[in-house]
């Protein structure tokens, strides 16, 4: 059961939130006692939440907040330790099998996530074929990285509903998608409504509260996704603020493991429950036995059913 504060805050966004996430690493928290619980695998989703690596303006914004009103850095690309970030990530993610297991990568459709997203969960070794697009042309940003390679990655897809605070800092503004589709061909920008970035406002800063409903309204569209297992690129002010919204129902230890903000490309892996059994999702592993059917009274039955046959 959901805690009361959650359902307050939902109700009051008017969001149809159905499902608990939880630390993959604490799953006994599922059950309101203590100890291990239990709860169908299939309807439940792991999703793997990822900050992007450092961007120029988190450099200039560590040295002085005011650096992020700086136009000069809209839509600020990766540093060459943002780069190195993402290599090491992208060796743990190797080493770790979790590469081969992710089915699907979202990534917020700003310039170092994406470049974050392409570098960590990409190809290997892209050559110039015909039938294969790159994820991340040659150069991007200024990078000095060779092209990145889609082939035996999995998809990647751009969403807005997890980008960082709209409004008021250029960093956080994104470039045109027309733009982006040069720059990754293989990333899928379908899903963004409108060429230019009209969510960003130059004189209005969202507020934390309406990026935690974004944040909420997002994981409800995770939840219709087909994909078991998902891959986010996305941004710390959103995984801190979306995230605090649960853990109220966990020990205090937990909720602090599942709400301290991000480093960059720092990665956590949780899982979402659907608790409501509204999901359409039906297993694919579950086998209904008896096949082919015949008798099968077990043993514990029988002795309960034993006192009254005498």
């Amino acid at each position: 059961m959901f805690v009361s504060s959650l359902f307050s805050a939902i109700k009051s966004h008017l969001i149809d939130f159905s499902f608990l996430l939880v630390d993959l690493a604490r799953l006994q928290i599922m059950d309101s006692g203590p100890g291990p619980s239990l709860y169908p695998l299939h309807r439940c989703k792991t999703i793997h939440l990822v900050r992007h690596a450092q961007g120029l303006h988190n450099v200039e914004g560590e040295k002085n907040y005011k650096a992020y009103l700086n136009p000069e850095y809209l839509d600020a690309p990766l540093t060459q330790l943002g780069w190195q970030q993402v290599d090491n990530l992208r060796k743990h993610v190797h080493a770790s099998g979790l590469s081969k297991r992710v089915e699907l990568v979202v990534t917020s459709p700003l310039l170092r996530t994406l470049q974050t997203a392409v570098g960590v969960f990409g190809g290997e070794g892209y050559t110039d074929r015909t039938n294969v697009l790159p994820l991340m042309v040659a150069n991007v940003g200024s990078s000095g990285r060779a092209a990145i390679s889609s082939h035996n990655s999995p998809p990647f897809i751009a969403v807005e509903d997890c980008r960082e605070h709209f409004g008021v800092h250029p960093c956080d503004k994104r470039h045109d998608v027309s733009d982006y589709q040069f720059l990754f061909p293989a990333v899928d920008f379908s899903l963004i409504e409108t060429d230019e970035d009209v969510l960003w406002k130059a004189d209005v800063r969202e507020s934390t509260e309406e990026l935690a409903t974004r944040g909420l309204k997002f994981l409800n569209w995770l939840w219709t996704r087909k994909e078991k297992e998902i891959a986010i690129v996305t941004h710390s002010g959103f995984l801190v603020h979306t995230l605090r919204a649960f853990g109220n129902d966990c020990h205090p230890s937990v909720k602090k493991e599942m709400c301290t903000r991000f480093a960059n490309c720092e990665l956590r892996s949780m899982v979402i429950v659907d608790r409501s059994m509204i999901g359409s999702d039906v297993s694919t592993t579950n086998y209904p036995g008896k096949v082919p059917p015949g008798t099968d009274l077990p043993s514990d039955d029988a002795e309960e059913e034993a006192p009254n046959s005498i």
